[in-house]
Order: C-alpha cells, then structure tokens, then sequence
C-alpha cells in the first residue's frame, strides 16, 4: 500500500499541476490561501518560502481597530453657537461646510440674521461658528465700519477698542464700561467726562476719535 504522502510535498505537487493547465503561468509567482486547521494557512509556491498562519479572530480584530481608528480620523468636531436651533458641539465629515454644521444645529432660529455668515465656508477641527441675529449684526456692521474710519463708538466699544483711544488704558477702559452699566449708555460725547478719571485734556486729546450711537 502506499505511504501518506507528505502534506507539503503533496501541496506542491498539485500547484506543479495547475501550471501546466493555467498555459504556462509561473508557479513561483502565485500564492494559494487554504483553510487548515480552523486557520488560514498562506503557502508560497516558490522554493525554500516560510508558511506562516494566523488566527483568522484576530486578524478580524486588528482589521476592526483599524478601521475605527481611520474611521475617527475622518470626523471633526465644531461649535455651533448664536441665532441656531440647537446650538452646542456637532461631529462631522472632515471637508464639510458651514451650512452643514448649521444643519446638524436645527437650522436657523426665527431671529438670525441668515446672510451673516459664509455658509460656504470649509469647516476646520475645533472651529466655533456663530451665527448673530439681526440686531447682533446690525451692531456688529456698525462696529466694523467705526474702527475702518477710526471711530470708537463710546457705547459699544470693548475694553481692547477702547485701549486704542489716546489717554485711555486698561483701568480707564473698564471705568468706562462700568459707567455705562450702571447709567446706561453715553448721550453725546462730553458725557465721557463724567466718568471718573477723565478729565477735559484727556477729552481733548480723543474727542475726534470717538461718536456715540
């Protein structure tokens, strides 16, 4: 009776046999995945090549992690805030727009001044988007033309813009907003005078620089 023949001398020989048919394909240049064992078994058909094998459940595994992991590179997270539905955090597509975060937000809220912002702005990790509404972007217009003349609007005006006044630092800029917190907003110019500190040649030096609205 005929001995067992080998696995691999076995393996080989049927690979010898299937070039013969494949019209002249060369044997060293194919590989062939069987099942053995519960396992996939990669047996290179060239002479002298290693056979290695690995657990399929883990391979499956790896594969998974991989993809989470590729899967939360392509996904950025902004902040969706202002005139919106539901403003807070929104995880999108990395390359997305503005209009989708606004999407993912509920949409515009009934106030919005909706032609504000660039919706066809490209999104960027971490960003944080506001949407004013109407009254917020009439002030805000006004605002950036004040500073394109070089006017500071003594009502509206932050502690930065305020700083940029002759005479006018950190602690002289606060008095001010403090001012107009407790007696509400300036009525003409010299009303400024009347803010602790300021006296008639500070007022002198900055009277052309500032409007009140």
């Amino acid at each position: 009776m005929m001995k067992k023949m080998n696995s691999r001398v076995f393996i080989g020989t049927c690979l010898s046999c299937l070039s013969v048919f494949s019209g002249g394909c060369r044997v060293e240049d194919k590989a062939i995945v069987l099942p053995v064992g519960g396992a996939e078994q990669t047996i290179a058909a060239e002479s002298g090549a290693k056979v290695w094998q690995a657990d399929t459940e883990t391979q499956q595994s790896a594969t998974k992690v991989q993809q989470n992991a590729a899967d939360e590179g392509q996904m950025i997270c902004v902040h969706v805030c202002g005139a919106v539905e539901r403003p807070g955090i929104v995880k999108l597509p990395e390359g997305s727009r503005v209009w989708e975060a606004l999407q993912s937000a509920g949409g515009f809220s009934e106030t919005a001044q909706e032609d504000y912002v660039n919706l066809a702005e490209r999104l960027s990790d971490g960003q944080r988007i506001y949407f004013p509404d109407r009254e917020e972007a009439r002030e805000l217009a006004e605002r950036q033309e004040q500073l394109e003349k070089g006017l500071i609007n003594i009502n509206t005006a932050d502690e930065e813009e305020l700083c940029g006044l002759p005479g006018i630092g950190s602690a002289r800029a606060q008095d001010i907003i403090a001012y107009r917190e407790a007696y509400g907003n300036f009525e003409q110019k010299e009303d400024l005078m009347k803010v602790s500190g300021i006296k008639e040649s500070t007022y002198s030096r900055l009277c052309d620089k500032i409007i009140v609205r």
